[in-house]
């Protein structure tokens, strides 16, 4: 058994909730064998969810964009549900994953079976309000993101690039991978998405660069506007960090954390700035108020 997920034994797999060791996989999983499966990443809070609904319908949104089954709306609330509570968890990271299931052990498949749905949960614990203003560092990856592949925008499991990216990240003494698309681009972090401010002007790249479109992110545009601040999405070059007075990076488990190094020169004040301070807190008050009991 592995240690860190001692906490969290129980998983969803295939309608049944089952230890973890006793979790098997298909050697003929098209998931597995070729990367064609697809994954939500959320947060729980006091045993609710944060935009739930906005992560599954991404989800399926994106299997019907990649010619994948499935299942239904309610099926996978019940998996999510039963999984969180089946490891007595209320404060949790919980990952959905979905591949089409078994077919020919060629990546040319006729037909599937039944597909293959995994949910896990695992307990989690933010950072200490300290780890916020430190932040993290960041590195310019040599390995580009295309925004014009057909997997752009759709959180699918092939993670080779970020893997190898966030390799070099950490090599080079940094937390985060930025990676750029084709044209030269930034799109997103390795698992993040990516905010400047300049000017008073906060900026994101634009869906069209190649980022993932996160629920997280979404949810910083929305409180930018109700803060009356300026909001843009944008095409964003790495020569334009150097000029930015703040940079943040932002997901459903890191919640909004600052940029404060890439490529081991300080960005702005080298810490949180005001307005990521600022941001920050009121993602966690807008958490609150969605996820408050009714």
């Amino acid at each position: 058994m592995y240690p860190h997920l001692r906490d969290a034994t129980i998983v969803y797999l295939n309608g049944k909730l089952l230890p973890l060791a006793e979790a098997r996989l298909s050697p003929l999983d098209h998931g597995f064998l070729y990367g064609y499966s697809l994954f939500e990443t959320m947060r729980a809070y006091g045993g609710r969810f944060f935009r739930q609904e906005r992560h599954l319908a991404r989800l399926a949104a994106s299997a019907r964009a990649l010619g994948m089954a499935c299942p239904d709306a309610n099926t996978l609330r019940a998996a999510v549900s039963d999984t969180l509570e089946a490891n007595g968890l209320k404060e949790a990271r919980l990952r959905l994953t979905l591949s089409p299931g078994e077919a020919e052990a060629v990546p040319n498949p006729r037909a599937y079976g039944t597909p293959t749905l995994l949910v896990q949960a695992q307990p989690y614990t933010p950072p200490a309000e300290a780890d916020y203003a430190l932040g993290y560092r960041g590195h310019i990856s040599a390995v580009p993101i295309f925004s014009r592949s057909p997997e752009a925008g759709h959180k699918t499991s092939h993670y080779l690039p970020y893997i190898l990216g966030r390799r070099e990240a950490l090599a080079a003494g940094a937390n985060e991978a930025l990676f750029c698309n084709e044209k030269g681009a930034l799109a997103e972090g390795g698992t993040t998405n990516l905010f400047l401010v300049a000017g008073a002007v906060l900026s994101t790249p634009a869906l069209g660069s190649g980022p993932l479109p996160g629920v997280t992110r979404e949810a910083i545009l929305e409180l930018a506007t109700s803060l009356g601040l300026k909001a843009e999405e944008r095409e964003i070059y790495p020569q334009e960090l150097a000029q930015a007075e703040e940079a943040f990076l932002c997901n459903s488990v890191l919640e909004v954390m600052a940029l404060t190094a890439v490529n081991g020169k300080a960005l702005g004040p080298g810490q949180e700035g005001p307005l990521t301070q600022r941001l920050r807190r009121g993602y966690r008050a807008l958490v609150a108020r969605e996820t408050a009991s009714p």
